[in-house]
């Protein structure tokens, strides 16, 4: 299960989205929404708040890897930066 909560405060100008739990199986496509409807929305910055994400599959990581340059990460647990080393590495390569 994966619960994504959306935050627009007005005063730090960009979006949070926190997301708690799986992003795996069918949650990719509901996540997958979730950014198609924050980036229609506002074009301000937006923050995913990986806190509370307990595990990554494969289909997560290539949604995540598919909008990483448009999103800033934060609140990785070590698993989950474990998890994404390679969509963030790979990143860090191409613009050096």
């Amino acid at each position: 299960m994966l619960k994504i909560t959306h935050d627009t405060p007005a005063a730090l100008g960009r979006t949070v989205l926190r997301l708690e739990g799986q992003i795996g199986g069918q949650w990719v496509e509901e996540l997958r929404r979730a950014f198609a409807e924050v980036r229609r929305g506002s074009p301000m910055p937006l923050i995913v708040d990986l806190k509370e994400v307990t595990f990554i599959d494969h289909a997560g990581l290539a949604l995540l890897d598919e909008i990483y340059p448009d999103i800033t990460l934060i609140n990785c647990s070590l698993f989950a930066a474990e998890q994404l080393r390679p969509v963030t590495e790979r990143r860090l390569a191409v613009r050096t």
